[in-house]
């Protein structure tokens, strides 16, 4: 039963990510309403050109990795610093988003400690 609720989590966190990095393309969701300092934000993203394409390519690699079991590691340790990045941005500018944030946060973290034995030869050095 865990197995299966784990694998329905990565497969919900992979589409929604592949979903927001195809939003960055073809933008079919409207945008929600932004405080002025949310505007400066977007506005600093939007001049440095090649940052929104970066992170929607790796929005859309990652959760098509994290959604296929042989791959889901690769997924995680990729969609990772997109994730601290979503994160860190709703708990310092936009605390109404944290909610969804840290649920995601959380699900990333639980895949990258499933898949650790996959981690540990890297990190130990072996």
């Amino acid at each position: 039963m865990k197995n299966k609720i784990f694998t329905a989590l990565c497969i919900l966190f992979g589409l929604m990510m592949v979903n927001s990095g195809l939003n960055k393309f073809f933008n079919y969701m409207p945008m929600p309403e932004m405080s002025e300092e949310m505007m400066l934000i977007m506005e600093a993203f939007m001049t440095i050109k090649w940052i929104l394409p970066l992170v929607a390519i790796v929005e859309i690699v990652g959760g098509a990795l994290i959604a296929i079991p042989k791959t889901r590691a690769l997924g995680a340790i990729i969609i990772l610093p997109v994730m601290v990045g979503i994160f860190v941005h709703h708990l310092v500018h936009d605390l109404s988003g944290i909610g969804i944030a840290l649920i995601l946060f959380a699900i990333n973290i639980w895949v990258l400690v499933a898949n650790w034995s996959k981690f540990e030869p890297i990190i130990k050095g072996k």
